[in-house]
């Protein structure tokens, strides 16, 4: 595996607490992408340095650190991951400064990534089918474009000249923009293409209700697409298990409808990914009703519950039902507050049965806690999906016998 160092920073708007919350899901993603955090660097500052996001000093720092342990029994720090997307002035400020060479003794090679392509590597490495595939590599094209001039001025060599009536001719940075612009387009009309196909798929079938399971990345989709349809979704805790929509027929009782597995969101997710990923994202823009599926264990799920409704929001013009269901009950754990302590209670302090009642006071009966691996309360999810679908339906088909 290789090694990184992991780099945050803490602002105004983003304090301490959070800081290392943002930096425990990168060490996740990372552990996804097979790289291993062997250190992190913080810094405190009003607002990210333009030209090396945490000032020169601390990139100074991280160079000694990375200087210090290039001959670890462990090896070398092969990479250094930022928490937030670098410009390409940033990129090619951090990369020059981590790697120059004053001393043999000290040379090395890092190479330097966003949270942005730590996220797209994984998206690449997780793709399984073609229209994944194109999808993925439309968003990684699109950011490696202007970012050309950092990873690759070892080809920025001139064409032509010499001898030739040609000229200087264009620079082999400008040969590879023009030749990824081309690659660009073609695969915008690829993915155009099966959007269209995709769209036809979603007429052909048939008037059946729409269920789309949506939720932040690990937090049981698949595990929950298994249990209700019976089926054999891959699933694994891993961010971005699942990449490709899956959509099955479900039966419940004697009513049949549709229900699709959809790509996890997360904080701070690239905007081409977004776009790349516009049929997956169809999926929940045409349903019928939302499963939002929540994972209760995690120290800051409330968040993650707003991350997603935020993005559901801007993908949808108009609001829909939605369930929410408080997955993974059973790793929820907490410390019970000192009788004594008279500070208000927070999130560690509060029992499941404290979370319940507040959920369900702000949700009604759309909230649910359950444990999709020890299905527990499935079938109360299944009773309660049941109705809403019935009620959707009738509402649509209201003269619809088959039901009856």
């Amino acid at each position: 595996m290789e090694r990184a160092i992991l780099v945050g920073l803490i602002t105004p708007n983003q304090p301490e607490e959070r800081t290392k919350e943002y930096l425990d899901e990168l060490a996740f993603l990372a552990d996804t992408r097979q790289i291993m955090p062997v250190k992190r660097f913080v810094q405190r500052v009003p607002n990210p340095d333009t030209n090396t996001y945490v000032g020169s000093g601390k990139v100074q720092e991280i160079r000694d650190f990375i200087i210090r342990h290039q001959h670890d029994e462990e090896g070398p720090i092969d990479l250094v991951i930022f928490d937030d997307e670098l410009s390409p002035r940033q990129l090619r400020n951090i990369e020059r400064d981590l790697n120059w060479r004053d001393n043999p003794k000290e040379r090395c090679e890092i190479r330097v990534m966003d949270r942005t392509i730590l996220i797209l590597e994984i998206f690449l490495q997780r793709a399984q089918t073609s229209y994944a595939k194109t999808q993925v590599e439309m968003a990684h094209l699109q950011y490696m474009l202007p970012r050309l001039t950092r990873m690759w001025t070892h080809l920025d060599r001139q064409r032509g000249g010499g001898g030739t009536n040609r000229g200087t001719g264009e620079t082999q940075i400008e040969a590879d923009r023009r030749i990824i612009g081309q690659r660009i387009a073609l695969l915008r009309e690829d993915l155009k293409r099966i959007d269209r196909q995709m769209a036809t798929q979603r007429q052909n079938r048939g008037k059946l209700v729409r269920v789309a399971l949506v939720g932040y990345t690990n937090v049981g989709k698949s595990t929950m697409m298994n249990l209700l349809s019976k089926s054999d979704v891959f699933a694994e805790n891993k961010l971005f298990a699942t990449l490709d929509t899956t959509v099955r027929k479900v039966t419940v009782d004697n009513l049949p409808f549709l229900l699709s597995d959809t790509v996890g969101f997360i904080r701070k997710l690239p905007h081409n990914l977004v776009e790349s990923f516009k049929s997956t994202l169809d999926e929940v823009r045409e349903a019928d009703l939302l499963i939002h599926v929540v994972d209760v264990s995690h120290p800051n799920f409330e968040e993650q519950y707003e991350v997603v409704n935020q993005t559901i929001a801007d993908i949808c013009k108009e609001q829909k039902p939605t369930i929410v269901v408080f997955n993974k009950v059973d790793a929820f754990t907490y410390t019970p507050k000192d009788p004594d302590d008279l500070t208000p209670a927070t999130r560690e302090n509060r029992s499941l049965d404290d979370l319940r009642t507040i959920w369900q006071e702000r949700l009604g009966t759309d909230c649910l806690f359950v444990s999709a691996v020890q299905k527990e309360n499935i079938d109360t999810l299944r009773s309660l999906l049941y109705d809403r679908v019935k009620t959707i339906h009738i509402q649509r088909y209201p003269y619809d016998d088959f039901l009856y």
